[in-house]
């Protein structure tokens, strides 16, 4: 049996799965102790082709299912793994090569722990990949100040016992896309208890190509995702909604300046259009939910007559 797996969700992007399966091959971690789950969420591309040339580098599983969204293939993935532990990552990330052993090294020192590791951009020259990837590394900064007490982890580069995910519930199958599930598992596994450490060592690299439309959707989508975020709080009992202290927003605007990457005006201009892009989607999921809640109410309150 694997002492680790690694579930990889996929979802019709096979050049992007190529270069990730490609570095999960160069890891340098013992090829009989970890496994590859790849799970086709309901894909119309065939990834046999991709993942067959890997088989002898990598011991790696292919795991087809209907598409429900990255939540779902993953709690797919993890339902079929064989480790002790699971790691997750993207079919646009490409791990470094010590990024297993770190993850495993931690886990073992503290099986009761989900862990987390650092994310690069991969794409410097894109700018709004780079705003996108400075948008994490300042929540990462804000949330993960003590290591051995971080609050949150995106899903790329995340792992965690194998039964302890499954005790806790997994992933939120109500989150249909990427935008939040994975800092909704964060604060449900902080809610029952357990702790969190980031390990820096354990990097991956990341390759998402934006534009300035995909910059917006994918930060609208966010704000979807926020507002599905507060209602799972809500129905363990917590209070609602609330901003940050006006810090974290001061800190954010800054936040480009101190990084020193280039075009930092133009960077601080896109983190404060991805809060903006944030707030309307959290608005707009909200609208949505009161009128579905409405339209609910309504329908009990005024049953259909009867006829004959």
């Amino acid at each position: 049996m694997a002492i680790i797996s690694v579930v990889v969700p996929s979802f019709n992007r096979p050049a992007s799965l190529a270069v990730c399966l490609e570095s999960l091959a160069r890891l340098r971690y013992p090829q009989e102790q970890f496994e590859v789950v790849v799970v086709d969420d309901g894909g119309n591309v065939d990834l046999g082709a991709i993942i067959e040339p890997l088989r002898a580098s990598i011991n790696i599983r292919l795991v087809t299912q209907e598409n429900t969204g990255p939540a779902g293939a993953r709690n797919k993935g993890a339902a079929s793994a064989t480790g002790q532990f699971i790691a997750f990552t993207d079919d646009d990330c490409s791990p470094t090569e010590g990024w297993l052993t770190a993850l495993t090294l931690r886990l073992q020192q503290d099986p009761a722990r989900m862990c987390g590791g650092y994310t690069t951009n991969a794409l410097e020259s894109n700018i709004y990949s780079t705003a996108s990837q400075l948008l994490i590394d300042f929540l990462y900064g804000y949330f993960n100040t003590d290591p051995e007490q971080a609050r949150f982890f995106t899903s790329n580069n995340m792992a965690l016992s194998r039964s302890m995910f499954e005790s806790v519930g997994g992933f939120d199958t109500s989150f249909p896309t990427a935008s939040g599930e994975d800092r909704e598992l964060c604060d449900r596994w902080q809610h029952l208890g357990y702790k969190m450490s980031f390990v820096r060592e354990a990097q991956v690299r990341h390759r998402h190509a934006m534009n300035f439309r995909s910059f917006w959707k994918q930060h609208f989508i966010y704000g979807n995702g926020a507002w599905r975020y507060w209602e799972c709080k809500h129905a363990r009992g917590l209070p609602g909604p609330n901003l940050e202290p006006p810090r974290f927003y001061l800190k954010l605007v800054n936040h480009a300046w101190k990084s020193r990457l280039k075009h930092p005006l133009m960077l601080t201009l896109l983190l404060i259009l991805s809060q903006i892009a944030n707030a309307a989607g959290f608005a707009w999921e909200r609208i949505k939910g009161r009128r579905s809640q409405r339209h609910t109410t309504g329908a009990a309150d005024n049953p259909p007559t009867r006829v004959g």
